[in-house]
């Protein structure tokens, strides 16, 4: 019998400070995700976390490389664009510089993609494993400005457990 490395039970260690407005965010998602590694389930499960405990977004989800294309994943809001070129529109651009995009209004970014015209502001964080963009974490809100470093540093720390409790795609 072939036996695969899973996570351990354990939840790792949070990367956020104590008294960060995420914390209990992310310690939701870290006992959520557990020790499922399935990509998809865990995708799933963070984008409707994350949609109903953050105030002000209309759309949270993925979007997973697939060439030089982005592919909608899971995801909660209205139906979203269901592929993004590489390097295009707020995804495609942070997954293009391998990293985060914070944009307070989405309709001064040259190249915006409207997936759903609702969506005023839009932070996008790359999902990296071994050095190389595999997809992206998007996340819109109806108000602009809505994100901030807080957010950021909220969003990245829950795309980094979403990454680790992942096995690799294939």
């Amino acid at each position: 019998m072939n036996h695969t490395s899973h996570p351990t039970a354990a939840a790792p260690l949070p990367p956020l400070a104590a008294g960060h407005p995420y914390l209990t965010l992310w310690r939701q998602a870290s006992a959520l995700l557990g020790t499922q590694t399935d990509y998809i389930a865990n995708a799933a499960n963070l984008c409707a976390l994350i949609y109903h405990n953050v105030p002000d977004l209309n759309w949270a989800g993925f979007y997973f490389r697939r060439g030089q294309k982005l592919i909608v994943g899971p995801f909660q809001g209205q139906p979203a664009c269901v592929e993004i070129d590489w390097g295009k529109g707020v995804c495609g651009a942070a997954a293009a510089a391998s990293a985060t995009l914070r944009v307070d209004d989405v309709h001064s970014f040259d190249g915006h993609i409207a997936c759903d015209a609702a969506s005023q502001s839009e932070i996008v964080v790359p999902l990296v494993r071994d050095g190389a963009v595999y997809g992206v974490l998007d996340i819109d809100s109806p108000k602009q400005a809505r994100f901030n470093p807080v957010d950021q540093e909220g969003f990245e720390a829950l795309a980094a457990l979403y990454t680790r409790s992942c096995a690799p795609m294939g």
